[in-house]
């Protein structure tokens, strides 16, 4: 099959950072399924495992956690799928990834594909969808549905890929008062469209932009970016009693100016379940397919801003560039091989 490989981890820049490869067809094991890809989305994750990880054998590390396809073969012990459905999910970073013709990923972290999607569309969401998701009603213990709930939540990052769809979610399935963080025209339009009840711009001192709007402090903080330079004035700016989630890799994160709020600090890192097959790893199903009934119920949308195509290492090293440049607006998805 085809499929987008690396040998030596490194910056993008480099002629060989991504190269296209013929491996073998995967094989599915008891609980998994083989998906034949129609599309992937591009993390900041990718980019990370690229610039860092060596490939644990001679043979190309592939990389990919977002996809849409269709499942081609089931294993003995798969009880939710068939043959011929049509798929979305993230996988597992403790495999190969969906970067290639074929990909094999246990049943419990997939979802049915959203019938009123195109594959592009269904490849923006779900590595995105599952964060947003676990950060605000598994991290934060926002109720789910529950449009009575008080307070305020602060998206930091808010036109990036995860608070595109954080910031629906919390609009549309609960009562929070939504704040955004977006400072380019284009961004600040992005995250009114996703449902922002407020825009600040994170240039700016976060507390005298709160200042400005006239909510200081914030029940819930979600950082997705930059943590590491909010460390001073997020103990300022939430409340007491309050619950910040981080998902980005700041350097250092001293908590201890939390103490005296009585603030919770909680890491959402949505690889966990299936990186240690938690007992509770199908909640990643259950969710994924609730996604899937509310975008098709018109209650979420898909986050893609942008479809590059075919499949291939020169445009996938594109991609690659546009999300380590900081610049991308939602998600971006490569299409067909």
């Amino acid at each position: 099959m085809k499929a987008i490989g690396y040998h030596v981890p490194g910056a993008i820049d480099r002629a060989d950072a991504l190269i296209d490869i013929e491996a073998a067809k995967p094989v599915p094991g008891p609980r998994d399924l083989l998906v034949r890809i129609h599309a992937v989305s591009v993390n900041p994750v990718d980019t990370k495992v690229r610039a860092k990880a060596s490939p644990a054998t001679s043979e190309p590390k592939i990389l990919g956690w977002d996809a849409a396809g269709v499942v081609e073969a089931v294993g003995d012990e798969v009880t939710l799928f068939a043959p011929g459905d049509e798929v979305f999910y993230a996988g597992d970073i403790n495999r190969p990834g969906a970067n290639a013709e074929y990909h094999v990923v246990d049943e419990r972290i997939v979802g049915h594909k959203p019938k009123t999607l195109s594959w592009a569309e269904a490849a923006a969401l779900p590595l995105t969808a599952i964060t947003a998701w676990e950060l605000l009603f598994d991290r934060l213990r926002v109720p789910y549905g529950r449009t009575t709930q008080t307070g305020t939540l602060l998206v930091v990052n808010g036109a990036g890929g995860v608070g595109s769809i954080l910031i629906q979610l919390a609009r549309r399935l609960t009562g929070l008062t939504v704040i955004a963080t977006a400072s380019r025209p284009e961004t600040i339009d992005w995250v009114g469209k996703m449902g922002a009840h407020h825009v600040i711009d994170h240039r700016q001192p976060l507390d005298a932009e709160l200042e400005r709007i006239g909510i200081p402090q914030v029940e819930f903080i979600a950082g997705l970016g930059g943590s590491e330079g909010y460390a001073d004035v997020f103990p300022r700016i939430v409340a007491p009693q309050g619950h910040i989630a981080l998902i980005d890799d700041p350097d250092t994160f001293d908590i201890v100016p939390l103490k005296w709020k009585a603030a919770t600090i909680s890491w959402e890192v949505m690889f966990a379940r299936s990186m240690y097959g938690t007992p509770d790893m199908i909640e990643q199903h259950k969710l994924l397919e609730e996604v899937s009934h509310l975008i098709d119920s018109g209650v979420l949308r898909t986050t893609l801003t942008e479809t590059v195509s075919p499949i291939s290492a020169a445009n996938l090293a594109k991609v690659h560039q546009r999300i380590e440049s900081g610049t991308a607006i939602g998600k971006i998805v490569l299409e067909g091989f």
